[in-house]
């Protein structure tokens, strides 16, 4: 797919919906395009028992959302870090923002450049596929590459496909954090919504699976770059 103009798009989905299957399949769609993972980019501070990762760590346990400010200059810091923060470059954020006080946050930032977010997609997945799915959940922490027994698996049973390394489950994927995770997201969901929708960027696709959900996302990106 050959895009006419700058991507930068914001990716809503509740915690298991697939936002990081579905981001790595359009990556590979739309070269221009790349991505920065919330998540992926805790989970290395995490790993480096770095400040960030200390702190990070105590909310994640607790199925909680880190403060707004705190996760609103992590992103700006790595937009800036990967000179993203302009009107031409193209790229997707999966994760992020989670609540309206990071989104004006994220709005500030790149209204600043001339670069602000041309289309937020939210992935709307049934609350019950996604309790299943987080329970077949494994994933190669290096990586941040995810597997799902059931729909996805590995070649070998719990080990990455590339490296042969164990699968894990992570910590925040047992049924009671995950449940408070759920519920936080869905309480945040409305204001974002409405936010983006006054302008004018906002569309949804929906479906129980990636491979439902993607050619509906593709189709959307679509119709608006191409």
């Amino acid at each position: 797919m050959t895009v006419l103009k700058p991507i930068r798009l914001v990716l809503l989905g509740a915690p298991g919906s697939g936002k990081g299957t579905l981001t790595s399949r359009l990556l590979k769609n739309v070269p221009q395009l790349s991505a920065i993972s919330t998540g992926d980019l805790l989970r290395n501070e995490i790993a480096k028992k770095s400040e960030i990762g200390s702190v990070a760590s105590g909310y994640i346990k607790k199925g909680q959302l880190l403060p707004d400010k705190f996760m609103a200059e992590l992103v700006s810091s790595e937009l800036g870090n990967r000179q993203w923060l302009n009107n031409k470059a193209s790229f997707l954020l999966d994760g992020f923002p989670r609540t309206i006080n990071q989104a004006t946050e994220l709005d500030k930032s790149l209204q600043t450049h001339d670069a602000n977010i041309n289309l937020v997609v939210e992935l709307n997945v049934p609350p019950e596929v996604i309790l299943q799915r987080i329970s077949n959940r494994w994933v190669h922490q290096p990586s941040g590459r995810v597997y799902n027994l059931q729909y996805s698996p590995p070649k070998v049973p719990f080990k990455d496909d590339v490296t042969g390394e164990p699968l894990i489950q992570r910590p925040d994927d047992n049924p009671e954090t995950f449940k408070v995770r759920l519920d936080g997201y869905f309480k945040q969901l409305e204001p974002l919504k409405e936010f983006y929708q006054k302008k004018g960027v906002f569309d949804v696709v929906s479906g129980e699976t990636s491979d439902i959900v993607f050619p509906k996302l593709l189709e959307v990106v679509e119709k608006k770059f191409s």
